[in-house]
Order: C-alpha cells, then sequence, then structure tokens
C-alpha cells in the first residue's frame, strides 16, 4: 500500500504572485509554466489571482479619479 499522506512541495508566495502577474499579462514561458503548475496549488493561485484583480481595479478606480478631479 502507498502512504498517501506525502504532499507535493508547494510554492513560496513570491513565486505565487510573479505567476499570477504573467498570466495576467498573458506571457510565460513553457519551462517556468512547467515549474509554477508543479509547485503551486489551486488555492494558492485562486487566492493570489484575487488579489491582484481587487489590486488592479482599485488602482484603475484611483487613476480615473485622479484624471476626473484633475480635469474637472
Amino acid at each position: 500500500m502507498q502512504d498517501k499522506s506525502i504532499e507535493k512541495e508547494t510554492a513560496p508566495m513570491l513565486q505565487v504572485i510573479k505567476a499570477v502577474l504573467w498570466s495576467m499579462l498573458g506571457v510565460r514561458g513553457q519551462k517556468g509554466y512547467e515549474e509554477d503548475m508543479a509547485k503551486i496549488t489551486p488555492k494558492q493561485a485562486i487566492i493570489a489571482g484575487i488579489i491582484g484583480a481587487v489590486l488592479f481595479v482599485l488602482t484603475v478606480l484611483t487613476f480615473v479619479n485622479l484624471a476626473i478631479n484633475y480635469l474637472s
């Protein structure tokens, strides 16, 4: 019988953030992609993606508000 308690090595947070940022830009080398997929868990990717999306939306809203206030 095989031991199911063997867990795969998870990626450090910096690697997860970099992978999410690269995926948001739409560019990623095959070697880096394969390495990320071997270490990043779906839970890590989802949480980092949600945080990245929220930060992106807040940044865009801030720039829009600044532009509207500056041009009015």
